[in-house]
């Protein structure tokens, strides 16, 4: 269509005009936005990168449970997705009746907080064109900023914090796998979600004395991943190894039941990681903190891989062959190792943190066989071993951090691990015991104690035996 001289000039005029108005526009614009987000959006943003974090979090529940369950026989399958579900369950009870409370109250640089149940906040906001008295509407007002200068609903924060509790116990799950007496491991459970590691954590993350000496653990590798390593290392010594596992000095291979499910369990627990990590920058209502989390989300995901490429590499330089489950262990041992300071590593440190944690697996999974330590899906590598790594390793890349103290703060978790553990699965196994019978563990425990069939060729079946 053939325009006139008339529409033309005022075509062309239109568009030099709307070039004006958009060449001008940013600096209008950035004259009307806000400096800064209100205490009330960051409040919200907050609250939602705990309550997000946490569902990541728990749904590494279920990575461990797949993971455990691919990499445990077939005849023992469904008690170990019983020991999964029930762990999780049990660490969210005591963690809300004594847990949180031991942890976050009261602790003010000592060594824990105080016997309680946790009370989560009041709402205290009326609603629009709610009739009140004045005393209500005062108490609401004074309520809300009371939220407001916590910075966070204090219900997702225990949500958050509660979830970890829950890896702690999932790592000595696998460990002491197809011979452990449930209820024995349940009770084992009741302490270790409800003392020992509220207490632990309670050191540093309560604000308790490693915390005031400068101990620096981000997220948890020592925290949560040591504690729960120790906790299992030594359960695996005192129930011993699986029957028929050393044979001679030799060790027998036990065939795992699903591979697929074990890649898969870990894989839903590298995305899960996104949270522990991420969330645990602890705010997000600033352009700083975002930036934060985005950055850790990066360096975690680098870390993984690089322990997956370092496993497979050492395995075919030593063992002329790859090995599935090693690389498994060596992406879970890369996002140990980084959950220590997941954030100020450059993306070549990370890559280089995790690879050393997967070679750490490598190394320390044959170590354990020499010395007849029955560890059923290697978390004693994955989680004690490269924990303490990535714990040591954290003043490379954070000014704050000191080798003395970060070496103060291992050393001091091991042995409180280690000494409350052992005492509480030698108490298990002198009064009701922690070991199931030579017959049970021949059988199954699926059958022994669950009465389910298995079916080796299919997995574990669902039909009742009764």
């Amino acid at each position: 269509m053939k325009l006139s001289p008339t529409w033309r000039c005022g075509l062309l005029k239109a568009v030099l005009a709307s070039v004006t108005l958009v060449s001008a526009a940013p600096s209008a614009f950035a004259q009307d936005a806000p400096a800064g987000v209100t205490p009330e959006t960051a409040f919200i943003f907050n609250t939602l990168l705990f309550l997000i974090g946490g569902f990541l979090v728990m749904w590494m529940a279920a990575g461990f449970a797949m993971l455990e369950a691919g990499l445990v026989r077939s005849k023992n399958v469904a008690m170990q997705c019983t020991k999964n579900i029930g762990l999780y369950s049990i660490a969210g009870l005591m963690y809300w009746a004594v847990g949180y409370s031991l942890m976050y109250t009261g602790v003010d640089g000592g060594y824990m907080g105080t016997f309680a149940p946790y009370g989560f906040d009041s709402i205290g906001v009326l609603s629009p064109g709610d009739s009140a008295t004045a005393e209500q509407t005062a108490a609401a007002a004074a309520a809300s900023k009371g939220l407001l200068d916590t910075g966070y609903s204090t219900a997702s924060d225990w949500f958050f914090q509660m979830v970890f509790v829950a890896t702690a116990a999932s790592i000595v799950s696998g460990t002491v796998a197809e011979r452990v007496k449930i209820w024995a491991f349940f009770i084992f459970v009741i302490v270790l979600a409800g003392f020992i590691y509220p207490i632990a954590g309670s050191w540093k993350w309560g604000a308790g004395w490693l915390d005031a000496m400068g101990f620096q653990d981000f997220a948890g590798s020592t925290i949560v991943h040591s504690v729960g390593g120790w906790a299992a290392l030594t359960g695996a010594i005192i129930i011993g190894a699986r029957r028929g596992k050393y044979v001679n000095g030799k060790v027998m291979p036990m065939v795992a039941s699903n591979i697929p499910l074990a890649t898969l369990g870990t894989f839903i627990l590298w995305l899960g990681w996104f949270g522990f990590n991420g969330a645990s920058q602890l705010a997000a209502g600033s352009l700083t903190d975002v930036t934060a989390v985005s950055n850790i989300f990066a360096n975690t995901n680098l870390a993984a891989a690089g322990g997956v490429v370092a496993s497979l590499v050492l395995m075919q330089i030593i063992y002329g062959k790859v090995d599935v489950t090693m690389a498994l262990n060596g992406a879970l041992a890369g996002l140990v190792a980084i959950t220590a300071e997941p954030l100020q590593p450059s993306p070549a440190l990370s890559i280089l943190i995790g690879a050393i944690g997967g070679a750490i697996v490598v190394f320390t999974v044959p170590l354990l066989d020499k010395l007849k330590i029955d560890d059923v899906v290697g978390a004693v590598p994955v989680h004690l071993f490269a924990g303490i790594f990535g714990t040591m390793v954290v003043p490379l890349s954070n000014s704050d951090a000191s080798f003395g103290v970060q070496l103060t703060g291992v050393v001091a978790y091991g042995l409180f691990a280690i000494v409350t553990s052992a005492a509480l699965w030698l108490i298990l196994k002198f009064t009701i015991g922690v070991r199931v019978t030579e017959e049970e563990e021949e059988m199954g425990l699926d059958l022994a104690d669950i009465g389910v069939e298995a079916y080796p060729e299919f997995g574990s079946g669902s039909q009742r035996i009764g």
